[in-house]
């Protein structure tokens, strides 16, 4: 059983329905939930130690991981049955988009440790860390996430190429039948 087939089976009829017709999002979403973990991981492995002085590299960083791991994961199966470009050019594009919502997602923890001055002196390591998490990880994430979608779905897998990569007698995986 697939992932969005255990999502969907657990799921009450009304909500099934809307979930099946936006799968795209859904498969999407548990995409970045997976991305959120990866960037936040390496995101304070990096600050808590080596970076500890720089988190708006250490979060640079990790935002680039968590992209790597976005693009194989959004090529292979949330955008699986979009695109049809050449590898080289959609994952330029790719990457093009991701480097601006990189810049996005970071606007607000920057913001929030150089022009608030949330940061140790000025306030506790705790008011710091909860700043860092909700400007960081929150709100950039959400900025970021939002900025994403709308470009890998216009610009990186479009569907007005008019060409699928899978072949139509290939079984969709996230087709699940209603009961």
């Amino acid at each position: 059983m697939t992932v969005v087939e255990s999502v969907l089976s657990r799921t009450p009829e009304p909500l099934r329905s809307v979930l099946i017709k936006h799968r795209e999002l859904l498969k999407f979403a548990i995409v970045g939930g997976t991305t959120f973990l990866v960037d936040n991981g390496v995101w304070y492995l990096l600050k808590l130690s080596v970076l500890e002085s720089k988190p708006t590299t250490a979060k640079a960083i990790a935002i680039i991981v968590a992209t790597i791991v976005s693009y194989i994961l959004n090529r292979e199966w949330s955008f699986r049955t979009r695109g049809g470009r050449e590898r080289h050019h959609e994952a330029a594009l790719f990457f093009v988009i991701s480097g601006i919502a990189v810049v996005v997602n970071l606007i607000p923890l920057y913001t929030s440790r150089y022009i608030f001055d949330l940061e140790v002196p000025h306030v506790t390591r705790f008011v710091q860390e909860f700043a860092d998490f909700t400007s960081g990880s929150i709100i950039g994430m959400l900025l970021a996430m939002f900025f994403r979608f709308w470009g890998f779905k216009k610009w990186v897998f479009p569907d007005e190429l008019g060409k699928r990569r899978r072949d139509s007698d290939e079984p969709d995986d996230d087709v699940v039948p209603l009961r």
